[in-house]
């Protein structure tokens, strides 16, 4: 079948069969589609312009809001920062103003703290400077005087020796002209007459006498001895006086007499032994003064004549301070004595009242035992009886004459015991 087709152009009507219809319809189709196609994708297009133009001015203004509401918010966040900043700010200050203030007030205190340690320091500083200006002050006062003294000592040991020096030139010139004898003799003069100057004030109640008691066999130079009010003994000394002629060939030495001074010591009871010896002249040992030689006897001394009076006057001394123990010891003996007395007495009556009892308790049992074995013996008897009477009547006047003054007669202890026993009951 055939198809008419008119040209727009020209009119001009042409024969298509079916297929070439359908082909130019096809065209014509798909010509117009695409026109419709293109005309809608030009709307939508356009559409979508104007939605993206709407969107964007939607967008635009929600942005806007958003942004004037952030501007708005970031505003208000500001002026609150700030506000808080502010007032922390203000805080801050405040506390800061306090600190300074605070530290102000303790850099005061540590400065008044500081002003006053370093016035204590300074005081102390100035009370050590004037006390060791005292101390400096009192020690070259001390040295001056010490100084002053040590002079004066040593132009009086100078004087002393210078005088020791002439004296001894003096002796030795002296005794040259002495023979052995009288200078032994002129020493126990010198010294004699030294106590005797001394006597009356120092030692008036004292015995100073050469020993001439040779009983023992030994006796020495001079015995000195005193005694207190109740005839104590203060203190007693044997005294050997010993000198030497410088000429003598055979020199003999200090110790050559200490055996015999202490012999006739102990054999006088004498407390004390003292060698006055003028031997070894030249030993510093025995210059020195008073030498203790008790290492080699007890209670021996050795001194030069110029130490014969103060080596008594030192041995009494010391005597006189244990004066109060030896008295006591004397009492405590006294009393023992009297203890002793006072015990031999009753052991005495006890001796005698036993041997009376003894003896009668004997005789009376030698009565009973007659009178049992015989009647023969009754003479006998009573006269066992009558011994036994006698002898009980012995001891009773014995018990009887036994009375509290015969047994403390001379015995001031047990006297005063039974004294204070009466005064008590």
């Amino acid at each position: 079948m055939m198809n008419d087709i008119i040209c727009p152009n020209c009119n001009k009507v042409f024969k298509v069969d079916e297929a070439g219809f359908a082909d130019i319809l096809k065209q014509v189709r798909d010509h117009q589609f695409e026109e419709e196609l293109s005309a809608r994708l030009a709307l939508a297009e356009k559409e979508k312009q104007n939605a993206v133009a709407l969107t964007e001015a939607n967008l635009r203004n929600e942005l806007q809001q958003q942004l004037t509401k952030k501007d708005n918010e970031l505003l208000q966040l500001k002026a609150k920062a700030a506000s808080d900043l502010a007032e922390k700010l203000s805080e801050k200050e405040t506390v800061l103003t306090k600190l300074k203030a605070h530290i102000q007030q303790i850099e005061i205190q540590k400065a008044l703290d500081v002003s006053n340690a370093v016035k204590v320091v300074e005081k102390e500083r100035d009370d050590l400077k004037n006390a060791l200006q005292i101390k400096e002050t009192q020690t070259q006062l001390l040295e001056k005087s010490i100084n002053e003294q040590f002079k004066n000592k040593l132009a009086v040991k100078d004087d002393i020796i210078k005088m020791k020096d002439d004296e001894i030139l003096r002796l030795k010139d002296y005794k040259q002209k002495l023979s052995t004898k009288m200078v032994g003799e002129t020493l126990e003069l010198h010294c004699e007459t030294e106590f005797n100057k001394l006597r009356a004030t120092a030692f008036p109640k004292a015995y100073f006498e050469k020993d001439n008691d040779a009983r023992s066999g030994n006796k020495g130079d001079y015995i000195f001895r005193e005694f207190d009010e109740s005839q104590n003994e203060i203190i007693s000394i044997m005294f050997e006086m010993k000198n030497e002629n410088d000429q003598t060939a055979t020199k003999k030495k200090n110790e050559d007499f200490f055996a015999k001074l202490d012999k006739d010591r102990q054999s006088k009871n004498c407390e004390y032994a003292v060698l006055v010896s003028m031997l070894e002249a030249d030993n510093d040992f025995y210059n020195t003064g008073i030498v203790d030689v008790s290492y080699r006897y007890p209670k021996m001394y050795v001194v030069r004549p110029q130490f014969f009076i103060p080596i008594i006057t030192l041995l009494r001394n010391a005597a006189m301070n244990s004066m109060a123990y030896k008295a006591e010891l004397n009492l405590v003996r006294n009393q023992n004595i009297d203890i002793t007395n006072f015990e031999e007495k009753i052991n005495d009556f006890k001796a005698g009242f036993a041997r009376n009892y003894d003896l009668a308790s004997r005789q009376f049992k030698t009565a009973i035992d007659e009178i049992d074995k015989t009647m023969n013996h009754l003479q006998k008897t009573k006269d066992a009886l009558l011994a036994s009477v006698n002898n009980l009547r012995l001891a009773n006047n014995k018990a009887e004459d036994l009375t509290i003054k015969k047994l403390t007669y001379n015995n001031p202890t047990m006297k005063a015991k039974f004294n204070n026993v009466s005064k008590n009951e």
